[in-house]
C-alpha cells in the first residue's frame, strides 16, 4: 500500500499541534513497605525524652535441700536492673506550590494528599530500619539529634564462635574478634557493634546455637528475621520438611521454595523475610520482650506559610524498648 501525497499523519503533529496525551489516570506506586516490627511490636506511651524500664533475672537454679525442723535463713532480694533509651525524632517534609495543588493532575486529585501518603510510608520504613539495625542510643545536643538503639545493639555481650559457648550473639565464622557487640553498660546500648572483614555461611548449627542462647536465658525466640540472602540460606538447610499444599481441581499446583516455619531444638519459629535489616545479620526475637514507646505518634502537620506554596511535615518521636534483650539472640558475620 502507498500513502497518498499530502496525507496528514500523527507523526507530523506534535502535542502542541492539538494531539492529546494518552496519559493513564493512575499512578502505579512501588511501595515496598513491609514493616513487620513497627506493625507487630507492642505500643507504649512515653512522657520524657529519655525513657526507662526495669528488667529482672532469676538466680541460678540449685539443689535446694532443707533440713527438717531447721529455722529459715534469708537471702537478700536481687534488685531489678534499670534500662533506658533516648527518644528519637523522625520526620519527613514536603512542599507543594499552590498552583500545583490547584491545577488538574493525572492520577490524583490532590498533590498534598499524595505527598502525605508517600512521606508517611517513607517514615515507616525509616523507623523499621532503625528498629532492626545497629544504631546506638545517644543523648544528642543543640546541633545533633537524639537517637534510639536498634535491636542489633541491644543483643550483645559475649559474641561466641560457632560450636563454642552459649551466647545471645553468635558469629558465622571462627575468625576471632570478627563482628563483636559490646555489652549493655549503664543501662543502655550506647556502644556500636563492630563488623569484621571475615564472614561465614549461615548454617543450621550456628542458627541453633544462637536460638539456644536466647532459650537458656528464659526466652522464646519465636520469630526469625532475615534478609533475602540469609532467608535463602535458611530455605536450603538440610532436613527441611517436605511441604504439602492442597490444590483444588482445575488449579495449577504451586512450587514452594521457602521455609516460613522451621523447627529447631528450641521450638517452632516463624521466619520473616525482612526488607530493611542488614544482610549479614539474622535476628531471633521474642516479640513479648520488645516494644515501641511513643512520645508523639506519627502525625501530619502544616507548617507556617512563607511563600506561594504550602509546607507539610510528617513527624514522630519514639524509642525502641528492649524489655529484656536476653530473651532474643542474633547471628552475625554471615556471608
Amino acid at each position: 500500500m502507498t500513502v497518498l501525497t499530502n496525507t496528514t499523519l500523527t507523526y507530523g503533529v506534535s502535542s502542541t499541534g492539538g494531539l492529546r496525551e494518552d496519559l493513564s489516570d493512575v499512578i502505579f506506586d512501588l511501595f515496598p513497605e513491609d514493616t513487620y516490627l513497627l506493625s507487630n511490636l507492642d505500643r507504649e506511651e512515653a512522657n520524657a525524652t529519655y525513657t526507662e524500664w526495669l528488667g529482672q533475672e532469676l538466680a541460678a537454679p540449685g539443689a535446694n535441700i532443707q533440713v527438717e525442723g531447721d529455722d529459715a535463713s534469708f537471702a537478700s532480694l536481687t534488685p531489678p536492673s534499670r534500662y533506658g533509651s533516648y527518644l528519637q525524632i523522625s520526620s519527613k517534609t514536603f512542599l507543594v506550590s499552590d498552583s500545583l495543588e490547584s491545577v488538574v493532575k493525572a492520577g490524583r486529585k490532590s498533590e498534598v494528599a499524595r505527598g502525605a501518603i508517600v512521606k508517611m510510608r517513607e517514615l515507616k520504613r525509616d523507623i523499621e530500619t532503625r528498629i532492626a539495625g545497629n544504631g546506638i542510643s545517644t543523648v544528642g545536643g543543640a546541633a545533633t539529634g537524639r537517637s534510639t538503639a536498634g535491636m542489633e545493639s541491644w543483643i550483645g555481650g559475649v559474641t561466641a564462635d560457632p560450636g563454642s559457648t552459649t551466647a545471645n550473639a553468635v558469629r558465622a565464622t571462627t575468625t576471632a574478634n570478627t563482628a563483636t557487640t559490646p555489652a549493655v553498660t549503664s543501662g543502655t546500648a550506647g556502644t556500636a557493634p563492630t563488623d569484621g572483614s571475615t564472614t561465614g555461611s549461615l548454617t543450621y548449627a550456628v542458627l541453633n546455637q544462637a536460638l539456644m542462647g536466647a532459650w537458656a536465658q528464659g526466652g522464646n525466640p519465636s520469630t526469625i528475621l532475615a534478609g533475602p540472602v540469609q532467608k535463602a540460606a535458611i530455605d536450603g538447610f538440610a532436613g527441611q520438611a517436605t511441604r504439602f499444599i492442597d490444590v483444588k481441581a482445575g488449579q495449577q499446583a504451586p512450587i514452594v521454595g521457602a521455609a516460613n516455619v522451621i523447627v529447631s531444638d528450641f521450638g517452632t519459629h516463624k521466619v520473616i523475610l525482612h526488607r530493611y535489616m542488614r544482610s549479614s545479620v539474622v535476628l531471633n526475637i521474642d516479640p513479648d520482650f520488645w516494644a515501641i514507646r511513643w512520645l508523639r505518634k506519627p502525625l501530619k502537620r502544616e507548617l507556617a506559610k512563607t511563600g506561594d506554596g504550602t509546607k507539610y511535615q510528617i513527624i514522630a518521636e519514639w524509642a525502641l524498648v528492649a524489655r529484656n534483650w536476653r530473651a532474643s539472640s542474633k547471628v552475625v558475620a554471615c556471608t
